[in-house]
């Protein structure tokens, strides 16, 4: 099975091409959303959080205060870092298992979104890596529209990742999700074409 890796900075637009890929027929599963899975109400690693950081990072429903945490985490690099320890090898648990299914099922492809491939030296588990790019400006524009994020917690995510520059230079493809949207679709399409062309060659 051929495994590629979605990865690229806060804002970039990740998800957005991650669906595009799905639309062509690509089977494609998100970290992100695994991580949401783990800490689901009464989850293990949802436990260890009240214990953690207590009631007042929870919402009345019980559920996780996402954007409350993100607030704690990104302004202080140590608790990132326990949150992280917390979080990561449950992620990767569950991704693992969600790959072996698919392979099971004979997927000879699967596409991961992973937001945090190279901060957290996980490349090497994956065939291929595509990084998804946008100018600083657009990444911090959409993040303020779409996660309402405040500038000092968006300072503190993009400085808590790796710098893109340093991403492109180890990505087999690249993606420029920085304009138009028919522009970042061309893009993909040409990569799923390779892709896919490189599956038929080797079978």
């Amino acid at each position: 099975m051929l495994k590629i890796a979605i990865t690229g900075g806060a804002g970039t637009g990740k998800s957005t091409v991650a669906r595009m890929f799905a639309e062509l027929g690509a089977e494609v599963l998100n970290a992100d959303q695994i991580a949401r899975d783990v800490v689901a109400v009464g989850a293990p690693a949802w436990e260890e959080l009240r214990r953690l950081y207590g009631p007042e990072y929870f919402n009345e429903n019980g559920e996780l205060n996402r954007s409350r945490l993100a607030q704690l985490v990104f302004a202080d690099p140590e608790e990132r870092s326990r949150l992280d320890r917390l979080i990561h090898p449950r992620v990767e648990a569950e991704l693992k298992a969600r790959v072996a299914e698919l392979r099971r099922r004979g997927k000879a492809l699967v596409l991961v979104e992973v937001p945090l491939l190279f901060e957290t030296g996980r490349e090497a588990a994956y065939d291929r890596v595509i990084v998804v790019t946008a100018p600083e400006a657009v990444q911090i524009r959409r993040l303020q529209g779409r996660d309402r994020r405040g500038p000092d917690e968006i300072r503190g995510m993009l400085k808590a990742q790796w710098p893109l520059t340093g991403k492109v230079a180890r990505a087999d493809y690249v993606v420029d999700n920085g304009g138009e949207r028919r522009v970042t679709a061309r893009q993909v399409k040409n990569i799923w074409a390779e892709l896919k062309n490189q599956l038929d060659s080797s079978g």
